[in-house]
């Protein structure tokens, strides 16, 4: 498993990041800010960095020329400076790609996995399969199997049953289902998450108990055991 280090000192963005991250298989480390970033990857160093610019202690410029004296790591830089010179200033001090707020989780992700892959470091996993109870959940074919029988789920229903999944046992408002499911950029109601929600438990056959509401807060995975 590939480890990101995310670099954020607004706690929501973080959190968007470090769980659409986890999401897509990726192990996740996250820091505040540039010192503690910097003190976390000497601890254990990344396979890529995902790096905001504007935080205390030390910038992400900074950062981004300390890693790049002394690692080979994947760093995109993710941040609200969208002036082209604090752009060529990135790629100078050795930032591999640059994403301008606000953006598309799926985006960021997809811009890891080429970088990893473009240096040999990523490998897309064969199709994986997480089973729960009578579910088969076959994550690179985008399949749903019922007691051994296919289930028609839409690619977004499938989405929302997998982030759920990765992220079982703890409870997922609606708001970091939107944005996790359907990217940071979709700007739709949050009503719709209840919508899919209803279908994918239609198709989920005696299993629907297991995706569970929780009043006034969101919905959450709990496998039996």
């Amino acid at each position: 498993m590939k480890t990101v280090l995310v670099v954020e000192d607004e706690p929501l963005m973080r959190e968007l990041i470090a769980d659409y991250m986890k999401s897509e298989g990726f192990c996740v480390v996250e820091a505040k800010n540039g010192a503690e970033a910097l003190d976390k990857f000497a601890q254990s160093p990344a396979d890529a960095v995902v790096l905001d610019i504007m935080m205390p202690y030390l910038d992400g410029f900074g950062v981004c020329q300390f890693l790049r004296k002394t690692s080979d790591t994947v760093i995109v830089i993710v941040t609200a400076k969208s002036q082209e010179s604090d752009k060529l200033y990135g790629y100078e001090l050795g930032a591999d790609d640059y994403v301008t707020k606000p953006f598309s989780p799926k985006v960021l992700v997809a811009k890891v996995k080429a970088l990893l892959k473009r240096g040999g470091n990523y490998v897309e996993a064969e199709s994986i399969v997480h089973r729960v109870e009578g579910l088969e959940i076959r994550e690179k074919s985008y399949e749903l199997l019922v007691d051994g029988q296919h289930a028609d789920v839409t690619p977004k229903e499938f989405e929302l049953l997998l982030y759920l999944y990765k992220n079982r046992s703890f409870v997922q408002t609606r708001e970091a289902l939107l944005n996790g499911v359907w990217g940071y950029e979709y700007d739709g109601d949050t009503r719709n998450v209840d919508a899919v929600i209803k279908r994918l438990r239609q198709k989920m056959g005696p299993y629907a108990g297991l995706i569970h509401t929780v009043r006034g807060n969101g919905y959450v995975l709990r496998v039996r055991t």
